[in-house]
């Protein structure tokens, strides 16, 4: 295993982070309006809404994240094993992904086959970009130090393309489609295409691998399933992936649906009028004067600010405490504030804009935690097996992130059918909606939350665990 000096420098940082930008633009698009896009702009049924994005979802997470994975594992070039994929689905991304969210005029069944494609498409070119850029993080550098560092960077560039996507992707849909949202999706999506696909450039040309295993290092796709089997914080880090994202892609895209059929406008326009006022004198102007829109922008945009506090604290906390302690306690209070949403009256605007900006902290803490852990499990292997096999291993990871975005959106879509929910009509939705959409921003996503911090009662790797890995394999890799 050959590396060469473990510090990066801050333009590399923020050159590696860019990366995640590009992709959250996807990929935050595909967490908060998918289903909506579907179900209220495309015009699908629920129910044909939650078949496209629970099959094709789950085909993609358990099919191409192992085989890109395996063919990262095994990529030789003079620009290293992962930087001639991002490299190369830099431009094809770009393309899928405004066709994913085009809207062209076909009859129902022709929606539906074009759906189909488009998505499947965008999964498989999200993958092969996604994958090994997250796989990339693992063999920049060994310095644990460095790889929390290099993780908070990534994730508060995550959180510029969340604040994004969340914040202000309705309002100018709404803008720039002068009130059609199909032409306005259809827009914007054309210019984040080309920023993600130049982003994504700029982190290729940015980054370098150190860590490289030796010509001799050579192992069977066999032999590697053979090690992830054995690895139970792999198996932990999985499951917790899993389950996370199901919380995530349902709560996420449930808020547009909580706030256009619960949330009393007067309330909500009485709130957040002072804010839109002072937006006005700065020449924001594309909020509107339709507040559901503005509503949910701003709401998600306190979440996302004090997420990103969460994240500058990530680090110094998971220095001192472990990754695994820091998560696990700071998960559980992120939990209690999604849970409170069932409690919430129509009128209780205050009350929710505060619960999600404590959600938003304390979630945040665990952000940058989650893939830095991944990584550990890479280096777990490593020092278990004596063999390194990093793109399979983040691989497992995005079947949890991809299956959970998948399983997550489609139970979306499918308890909307089930509630009976009605698009486009807030005024007729009947009382079983309501409650059912209540139950999609509260009880539902908090319930996977907690069984992922009971899972992390089961991995090991604590901060003592962290040390000796990282001692045992600088002492490893210097012989070498």
């Amino acid at each position: 295993m050959t590396t060469s000096s473990q510090k990066l420098s801050v333009w590399e940082k923020i050159g590696y982070s860019l990366g995640d930008l590009a992709a959250n633009l996807v990929f935050q698009t595909l967490v908060t309006y998918l289903a909506y896009f579907y179900t209220d702009i495309y015009g699908l049924k629920s129910a044909h809404a939650s078949v496209i994005i629970a099959t094709v979802g789950l085909i993609a997470a358990f099919a191409f994240n192992p085989i890109i994975g395996a063919l990262a594992d095994r990529t030789q070039s003079r620009w290293g094993k992962f930087r001639p994929w991002i490299l190369f689905t830099a431009i094809p991304l770009g393309i899928v992904s405004f066709m994913a969210f085009s809207t062209p005029h076909f009859s129902y069944e022709g929606k539906l086959i074009y759906a189909v494609i488009t998505y499947a498409l965008l999964l498989l070119f999200y993958a092969s970009n996604n994958l090994p850029y997250s796989a990339l993080s693992g063999v920049i550098t060994g310095d644990m130090a460095e790889r929390n560092s290099m993780s908070s960077y990534r994730f508060v560039a995550v959180m510029f393309a969340q604040f994004f996507v969340q914040v202000f992707m309705l309002p100018i849909i709404i803008y720039v489609g002068h009130g059609d949202k199909s032409d306005g999706i259809q827009t914007l999506m054309s210019w984040l295409a080309v920023i993600g696909t130049v982003l994504l450039l700029i982190t290729f040309l940015s980054t370098r691998e150190r860590i490289v295993p030796t010509p001799e290092q050579k192992s069977t796709l066999k032999q590697d399933l053979k090690d992830l089997s054995g690895n139970r914080p792999w198996m932990v880090m999985l499951v917790l992936t899993l389950l996370i994202f199901i919380t995530l892609a349902m709560k996420g895209g449930a808020y547009v649906y909580y706030f256009e059929n619960y949330v009393d406008r007067e309330s909500l326009t009485s709130f957040i009028s002072p804010l839109l006022s002072t937006f006005s004198e700065l020449g924001i102007n594309f909020f509107g004067n339709e507040p559901v829109s503005a509503g949910l922008g701003l709401f998600n945009a306190g979440g996302i600010i004090f997420m990103i506090v969460g994240i500058s604290l990530s680090k110094r906390l998971a220095d001192k405490y472990g990754k695994r302690d820091v998560f696990g306690i700071a998960l559980f209070i992120s939990t209690l504030f999604i849970l409170v949403f069932f409690l919430f009256s129509r009128t209780a605007v205050m009350w929710m804009f505060l619960s999600q900006i404590l959600h938003g902290f304390f979630y945040g803490i665990t952000i940058p935690l989650l893939w830095a852990m991944i990584a550990d499990v890479a280096d777990f292997s490593e020092w278990k097996n004596n063999r390194r096999a990093t793109a399979i291993i983040f691989s497992a990871m995005m079947v949890g992130l991809k299956a959970g975005l998948s399983i997550g959106s489609a139970l979306l879509a499918m308890f909307l059918g089930l509630f009976q929910y009605v698009p486009n009509s807030a005024l007729v939705q009947s009382d079983s909606t309501i409650n059912g959409i209540k139950m999609l921003v509260s009880v539902f996503p908090a319930t996977s939350f907690l069984a992922g911090g009971i899972l992390l009662f089961f991995y090991e790797i604590n901060k003592k665990v962290e040390i000796q890995i990282e001692r045992d394999l600088k002492k490893k890799r210097s012989a070498d």
